[in-house]
């Protein structure tokens, strides 16, 4: 897998997502394969006035490349030099064309662009000028069912010199409510040259199979289905080179939480990663028995060692 001059080991790509693809999260999907991962989407206006908090969000090490950079605006000249700061720590820049959240909608950026293919090609040009290094996209298919303008945008985003585009196929009407419609993928691939990165419902090995079948991309991204689920990228990898299917044991479930609850406090300190981690928790918790209860906990924890205790219970009692 090719993403420009990028080379991948496997096609399996961890999504850039809001306050969940920090370090520790990073390096947990990295452990398990991940051919890609991304930081958290940062801000072209964040970068471009110099602010420490959006700064803090490009703290990364080796272990974890090749490291992907989202980028999110809708000046052209501010992205092209948000672009210039964050070059010496991606191997590959990306720009949100998907974001349907309000606040950055409101902004201009994000799924707002969807409805602005020029000024789309306007930011893309700025962008492929700022940097060599490989440049995708991510976008949704449109802004709402009458304005599927996926094809256009991707049409544009190749003649832009971009490496590859990452399609979430929903609407940003549709927020993360429906189903992803998978032809869009496949549209897209038969139109374009350049990779094609499907995303959107991915949860299970099935569900990894059945999206490359179905739209023949060229990668995948996985988003929300990794949420407490890092064997998801394991067993994607597994699916791609027709291997048999591993599945995580109680001990292995502990071992992973409590090292992403270590790797949290050695990169975020105890006051941050209490409340950064108990989401975290209790997605790895989610379907074994009194997962219910341990959430409850958790969720009213006041210190670290606490969350380790409760931790270490909660999978003492599910290995019985």
């Amino acid at each position: 897998m090719h993403i420009g001059s990028l080379e991948l080991d496997n096609p399996i790509i961890l999504a850039p997502m809001a306050g969940i693809t920090d370090l520790p999260y990073r390096l947990i999907m990295k452990s398990f394969g991940a051919g890609l991962v991304f930081t958290e989407m940062i801000s072209a206006n964040g970068l471009y006035f110099n602010g420490s908090t959006t700064r803090e969000l490009l703290k990364t090490v080796p272990a974890e490349a090749p490291l992907g950079v989202q980028l999110f605006g809708d000046q052209p000249q501010r992205v092209a030099e948000a672009i210039k700061v964050v070059e010496e720590t991606a191997q590959l820049i990306d720009i949100n064309l998907g974001c349907p959240v309000k606040k950055v909608v409101r902004s201009g950026a994000g799924s707002a662009l969807m409805r602005d293919p020029v000024r789309i090609a306007q930011l893309l040009r700025a962008a492929r000028q700022a940097t060599d290094k490989p440049l995708t996209i991510k976008m949704r298919s449109g802004w709402d069912s009458e304005n599927t303008n996926y094809l256009e945008i991707g049409h544009i985003a190749e003649q832009e010199g971009v490496n590859a585009v990452t399609i979430h196929p929903r609407t940003r009407v549709q927020m993360f409510g429906g189903k992803a419609d998978w032809q869009h993928i496949k549209d897209l691939k038969q139109r374009l040259s350049i990779p094609v990165i499907g995303s959107g419902d991915i949860f299970t090995a099935g569900d990894v199979k059945a999206i490359f079948e179905t739209s023949g991309c060229d990668a995948i991204m996985i988003a929300r289905g990794g949420y407490g689920n890092p064997w998801l990228i394991r067993q994607a990898i597994e699916t791609v080179f027709d291997q048999p299917l591993s599945s995580p044991s109680p001990e292995e479930r502990f071992w992973v939480a409590q090292r992403h609850l270590k790797l949290s406090l050695e990169v975020f300190g105890p006051t941050k990663t209490l409340g950064l981690m108990r989401k975290h928790l209790c997605w790895y918790t989610r379907g074994i028995n009194n997962a219910a209860a341990f959430r409850l906990k958790i969720n009213q924890s006041q210190s670290i060692g606490q969350m380790f205790m409760l931790l270490e219970e909660f999978f003492i009692n599910a290995g019985r």
